[in-house]
Formats: structure tokens, C-alpha cells, sequence
């Protein structure tokens, strides 16, 4: 299976089980969560998540939940 480094909005969401409203909620919601990112300047720029940034986060999450 190919993991991409970079995941659009949509795919972040869809790697950590959640809607696109979920995403955005818990973005809202937890300042620890990975901060999106451009690729350019403008408004029209593509907005990306780090995979491996969301891999650890969710660890993250996991150990917080199992202590």
C-alpha cells in the first residue's frame, strides 16, 4: 500500500477515521492536532496535512487515552 506524504483535507480525514466535519471540529478543538500547510502563496494555494505528522499525533492520542 502507497501512503502519500502529504494528504489533502479529504484524506486526512478519511487516514484517521473521520468526516471532513469531524477533521475540522477536532481541529478546532485541540490545539495539539498537526497544523495544516500551503504549497504556495495565494488563496488558491493546496492546503496539505503531513502523513507522518498525523501518524504521531494519533499515537500520541492513543497513549494519552491508554494511561
Amino acid at each position: 500500500m502507497h501512503i502519500p506524504i502529504r494528504l489533502i483535507k479529504k484524506d486526512a480525514a478519511q487516514v484517521l477515521g473521520l468526516s471532513v466535519d469531524g477533521l475540522n471540529k477536532t481541529m478546532k478543538k485541540d490545539p495539539t492536532f498537526p497544523k495544516p500547510y500551503k504549497t504556495g502563496t495565494t488563496k488558491q494555494a493546496h492546503v496539505y496535512f503531513d502523513y507522518a505528522d498525523l501518524v504521531t499525533w494519533h499515537d500520541n492520542q492513543k497513549q494519552q487515552t491508554a494511561a
